[in-house]
């Protein structure tokens, strides 16, 4: 898997590019600044682009226009945001279109390694990383037309999990349920949200995106 990262801190770019190339994945371009990024992308064959989300010259949120403008010009290139501290407003502009291919996790997860590259490949292979401390922030700023009061608590549970990134499986496992039970809450969470009956897969990524703008 082909990775380029973009971090204006030397010490954790270099940090990064070792522990991923120590887990088989290949960085392939390096930089410390988001127009880095997007020249490094148009110029080689990459799958997931990591990036801070404040980076040179103001610091504010030039990673994230880098990575929302990747996901607008090259939508087969996956992008992992990582950013210091919970910014809700920040992490909805980035998944406002759709959660695919997108992950956007806080720094501290870096630390738990095996957590760190799981969600590099699964934002590699179209799916979602979105950081437990993101999805609680925006839980709290729920509107009082709030779709997700029709879930039941477990279903919330569910849904909350699929939200950042777990498969039917991983549900299961994390709430100690048969995969049955799992497939029969996101069935009847998806009807109580009012999602169309398409491709699973694409309900999911529905599904996420209610969860996240309510």
């Amino acid at each position: 898997m082909r990775v380029a990262i973009a971090e204006d801190s030397v010490l954790l770019r270099e940090g990064l590019v070792r522990l991923l190339e120590d887990n088989d994945f290949e960085v392939v371009a390096q930089c410390e600044d988001a127009e880095g990024l997007l020249r490094k992308v148009s110029s080689h064959e990459i799958d997931v682009a990591i990036t801070d989300i404040r980076m040179p010259p103001t610091h504010t949120d030039e990673g994230l226009r880098a990575a929302i403008r990747i996901r607008e010009e090259y939508p087969h290139v996956a992008v992992l945001v990582l950013s210091q501290y919970v910014e809700p407003a920040l992490a909805m502009e980035l998944l406002a279109d759709s959660a695919e291919r997108t992950g956007y996790l806080l720094k501290d997860r870096i630390s738990d390694v095996a957590e760190f590259t799981d969600a590099v490949r699964r934002v590699a292979a179209g799916g979602s990383a979105i950081d437990p401390q993101i999805v609680s922030a925006l839980l709290s700023r729920r509107r009082e037309d709030d779709p997700l009061e029709r879930l039941t608590p477990r279903e919330r549970e569910v849904l909350e999990l699929m939200a950042t990134g777990n498969s039917n499986q991983g549900i299961a496992d994390d709430l100690v349920i048969s995969i049955g039970a799992v497939e029969k809450h996101v069935s009847s969470l998806f009807g109580k949200l009012g999602l169309p009956s398409t491709g699973s897969e694409s309900r999911r990524v529905l599904a996420v995106l209610i969860f996240l703008n309510s």
